[in-house]
């Protein structure tokens, strides 16, 4: 199922990474579900002579909804939702379709590859384990961070009907919050080789949301929405672990944003990790971030007085 929304330039290789892996309209349902595109993914589609799917909403409704549409026009057993600007490799179908050989495992997930708007890799997803197989402790360590992307993960249809759809409350956290609760209801299967391709592009849905801040705070929301699932003697403690990984890539991030003179982006950063956790790490962090944007900050006003 492949969710779209002005992405159209990449939907081709999309769809062509999966048709190359196609075992037949018999056995996979390929279909495009777009959110009222302005540019025209529907004759991407046609392209491919009616073996590709396409259903559009009538109005834009959001990503969340869009998913969730996703997941209700599905009808086959395993359900890998593939958005329209990512890809995969071969073999992806193959090897993660063994992990469902064991009826008890109702998800499974490969590394994946981070690629930029042109496909070039930027960075490679770390080892969860180090041979193919069910994760243990997985509930444990999705709970604390998002660790895994949504073109590499395959889940049973019938756990998405048991669990309910994305939960719209968490915005652009939405797939994370979902790895969880997949993760407190089922063994979940690993794939060591990075078998997906995930697109970070310059102007994406989160790219905005985290120069304004509003990211940190649906991953906020996203971890008071696990502790709902998490093992109650485990409860408070992931929750602390988890905002304090928050704040602290919160603070590399204004890091970032300050180097590039984006202040307001830096500060944005800065103000989400300290509502978010107030542990000695991020406080320390924090404080060193502080002194060096009051330097930079001094340097401006020097060089502005002297000129």
């Amino acid at each position: 199922m492949v969710p779209t929304h002005n992405c159209a330039r990449y939907l081709r290789e999309c769809l062509d990474s999966v048709l190359e892996q196609d075992p037949g309209a018999d056995q996979m349902q390929i279909e495009a579900v777009d959110d009222a595109s302005s540019d025209d993914p529907e004759a991407v589609v046609q392209s491919y002579g009616g073996r590709v799917g396409f259903h559009r909403q009538s109005k834009n409704v959001g990503h969340v909804a869009n998913l969730n549409a996703c997941l209700a026009r599905s009808r086959g057993e395993l359900v890998h939702v593939l958005h329209g600007d990512d890809a995969i490799r071969p073999k992806f179908y193959e090897t993660l379709g063994r992990a469902f050989d064991d009826p008890e495992v109702g998800a499974a997930f490969c590394r994946f590859i981070a690629i930029d708007d042109d496909g070039h890799w930027t960075a490679i997803a770390p080892l969860e384990a180090e041979r193919d197989g069910v994760l243990e402790n997985w509930l444990e360590r999705i709970a604390v961070g998002q660790r895994v992307q949504a073109p590499a993960m395959v889940v049973r249809r019938a756990l998405y009907e048991r669990l309910g759809g994305f939960d719209n409350r968490a915005g652009d956290a939405e797939d994370w919050e979902m790895w969880t609760r997949v993760a407190a209801h089922t063994r979940v299967w690993h794939v060591v080789e990075p078998l997906a391709l995930y697109r970070i592009r310059r102007n994406s849905l989160s790219r905005g949301s985290l120069r304004t801040g509003e990211h940190v705070e649906n991953l906020r929301a996203v971890v008071d929405l696990n502790r709902e699932v998490l093992p109650g003697r485990d409860r408070d403690r992931l929750t602390r672990e988890a905002r304090k990984v928050i704040a602290l890539t919160a603070v590399k991030r204004a890091r970032r944003y300050l180097g590039q003179d984006d202040r307001a982006a830096g500060r944005a950063q800065l103000r989400q990790a300290l509502r978010t956790s107030r542990s000695p790490a991020v406080l320390e962090r924090a404080a060193e971030l502080g002194l060096i944007a009051g330097r930079r900050s001094l340097v401006r006003i020097t060089r502005r007085r002297r000129g």
